[in-house]
């Protein structure tokens, strides 16, 4: 059996890989995608990644993937504090190894494309309009629709004895209702951020661009904090509502 920090740390990779492979295929130069930049495509592609990426740890860990999905499972109950630490731990290096896997992808046409711009955006997250108030309240919002959504859709965990722990998570047949949600927050919500609405999808390709071998590079970690302290924020809210509510 994957034990659960596998599971996570596997499903957030390939989250990474398939959501970050659609940015650089649709950014950087000389792809088969170049320009062809309709907010369906991304949106579509990153719902479909954590379809993906949630089934495949689904049995395995609960799949969340997402530190805001832990931490909101465990304010309302649903998780243990305990294994939240070591989840999100798992969901960082995934986020990164997904996201150096992309660039390894792409690498020929990171070399070629001199749009530092565009580069970035192939990583992390950058704000429409930079507000770090009404940004970090965009992040809040679309954080706290997928975690309050999320909490009618997870299910109890199995664990290896087959037996039914008090730990909840996404199982396959969660799967695709989560990436539709992820879609439509990202087609309606995500205009103003780029929707990280998860600390280490932003988080784990911003540090793997510090150090890939790069000139004139913008890690703008002067906003770093906002995709990460939104989403967190907007899961602790989600929580306490559903606590309130139910």
């Amino acid at each position: 059996m994957i034990s659960p920090f596998i599971a996570e740390l596997i499903g957030t990779a390939v989250l990474l890989l398939l959501g970050a492979g659609v940015n650089a295929n649709i950014n950087l130069k000389n792809t088969n995608a170049e320009n062809d930049t309709p907010w369906i495509i991304i949106t579509s592609s990153w719902g479909f990644a954590v379809f993906v990426g949630a089934y495949i740890a689904s049995s395995h860990s609960g799949a969340h993937l997402n530190p805001a999905v832990s931490i909101g499972l465990a304010v309302a109950d649903k998780f243990s504090w305990d294994l939240v630490p070591i989840y999100i731990l798992a969901q960082l290096l995934g986020a990164m190894l997904g996201s150096w896997l992309s660039y390894l992808v792409y690498i020929d046409h990171y070399k070629i494309t001199k749009n530092e711009e565009a580069v970035k955006g192939t990583f992390f997250t950058s704000p429409s309009i930079r507000n770090f108030k009404n940004n970090f309240f965009s992040e809040f919002m679309g954080t706290f629709m997928l975690v309050f959504g999320i909490f009618f859709i997870a299910s109890p965990i199995i664990n290896i004895e087959g037996v039914v722990t008090e730990n909840y998570g996404i199982g396959s047949l969660e799967s695709l209702p989560v990436g539709i949600l992820v879609w439509v927050i990202g087609m309606s919500l995500g205009g103003t951020t780029g929707y990280a609405i998860n600390p280490v999808r932003d988080l784990g390709p911003r540090i793997i661009y510090q150090i890939i071998p790069r000139k004139n590079k913008k890690p703008d970690w002067e906003y770093s904090w906002i995709p990460i302290f939104g989403p967190i924020s907007g899961a602790l809210a989600a929580g306490l509502l559903y606590l309130v509510l139910l």
